[in-house]
């Protein structure tokens, strides 16, 4: 069986969003560790977005961002394999196939749209499947709703391990509990460690706890 490695598949995430939340920044970071800088790409920032705009933390990770949408970002990364039509995987919880191993060679590219883990979902994917019908294929990663981090560990467990989708273990709707009068039921869904435990960006755990009186969507802004 081929072997495909990490450094082969590319990870763009459409930002699309002013500014970057505390949530944001953990989501990111873990993701620039896991996949590693040089498989990353955040694009279409809002224009006017200059590297101070970017959290130092992610710079120090390395972070790739660009405020080209997806058709303008060999335009600034003429290192990048150019995004060809069909070779352009689109991951949308609406799609009606899911990603399996064996599209590792069917696509160059894994598109994000955004914050997965909005809650409710906003319909990221709709605006970006509109914006490019002949770039992008869609593929699904189940029926529930992840965070960014989640989806692009999830990808990365099919296409780099080979490992279906059925086969991965998760868990939907993870409750933390800090203490017996505090808890927190995140509306999302994980994959498990080998110890049986949903992984966390690092520090994630932390921000939970510190804003568990706020609202979920407070924690996302």
């Amino acid at each position: 069986m081929e072997i495909v490695s990490r450094y082969t598949m590319k990870y763009i995430i459409e930002h699309m969003e002013e500014g970057f939340s505390e949530w944001v920044i953990l989501e990111y970071s873990q993701i620039l560790r896991e996949v590693g800088a040089e498989n990353l790409i955040l694009s279409s920032l809002p224009e006017s977005t200059t590297e101070k705009d970017i959290p130092q933390r992610l710079l120090k990770l390395g972070l790739r961002w660009t405020t080209k949408d997806l058709k303008g970002i060999n335009e600034d990364f003429k290192d990048l394999e150019l995004l060809k039509d069909g070779r352009v995987c689109l991951l949308d919880p609406r799609a009606t196939i899911d990603l399996q191993p064996e599209d590792a060679t069917k696509f160059d590219y894994f598109v994000f749209g955004g914050i997965l883990g909005d809650h409710p979902p906003r319909d990221r994917t709709k605006e970006l499947k509109t914006a490019y019908p002949n770039l992008l294929i869609s593929r699904r990663l189940g029926d529930k709703q992840m965070t960014t981090d989640t989806a692009i560990r999830t990808t990365q467990l099919i296409i780099k391990d080979r490992i279906a989708f059925e086969d991965i273990k998760f868990i939907d709707y993870p409750e933390f509990r800090f203490n017996k009068n505090e808890a927190t039921e995140m509306p999302f869904r994980y994959v498990l460690d080998k110890e049986g435990k949903p992984i966390l960006p690092e520090g994630m755990l932390d921000l939970i706890k510190k804003d568990s009186a706020q609202s979920l969507d407070d924690l996302l802004m």
